[in-house]
C-alpha cells in the first residue's frame, strides 16, 4: 500500500481497546487512547475522517501453544467489519501474546506505582504500543 499515512494499532478486548498510532512518517508508535469496545467503529469512523490512516494492525490473541483464545474469534470478526468500513485501508493480524506481560513490566521498568499499575486502560494503550511497534520494526 505504499508508505502514505499512519498506521493504527487496535489491541481488542471484551469490554475495552487499546490504540496505538504511528506518526505520519511512521517512526515513531505512540499510545492514543483506551475505549470501550461497543464504540470503537464509530471512535475509528470519527478518527480516520480527521486522519490519514492507511493500514490498521490488529493484535491477535493466542495461547501459548498457538491455539485459539477466548478473543479470536471476535478479533476475526472485527477484521471483517473494519474491511467492509475501510475499503481502502489494509487489515492485518499480528502475535500479541506477550503484549500485556509486557506492557506491565514496561510499567515496572519506568517506575509507575502500583496503583498506576492497576491501570487497565494504560495497560492496553500500552500494549497496542508495543503491537504497533513490534509491527514497525518487523517491516522495517
Amino acid at each position: 500500500m505504499g508508505n502514505k499515512g499512519r498506521i493504527l494499532a487496535i489491541d481488542f478486548g471484551l469490554k475495552k481497546t487499546g490504540l496505538a498510532v504511528t506518526d505520519e512518517l511512521r517512526i515513531i508508535a505512540s499510545g492514543l487512547k483506551t475505549v470501550p469496545s461497543e464504540t470503537l467503529m464509530d471512535f475509528l469512523i470519527d478518527y480516520s475522517s480527521k486522519n490519514d490512516v492507511a493500514e490498521i494492525i490488529l493484535g491477535m490473541p493466542s495461547r501459548m501453544d498457538g491455539s485459539d483464545s477466548h478473543v479470536s474469534q471476535n478479533v476475526r470478526l472485527l477484521k471483517e467489519a473494519l474491511e467492509k468500513q475501510f475499503k481502502n485501508i489494509e487489515v492485518k493480524f499480528v502475535d500479541e501474546r506477550f503484549t500485556s506481560k509486557m506492557a506491565v513490566q514496561t510499567m515496572i521498568d519506568s517506575g509507575l506505582k502500583k496503583k498506576a499499575r492497576a491501570n487497565k486502560e494504560l495497560i492496553d494503550e500500552i500494549s497496542a504500543t508495543i503491537i504497533l511497534q513490534s509491527y514497525l520494526e518487523s517491516i522495517s
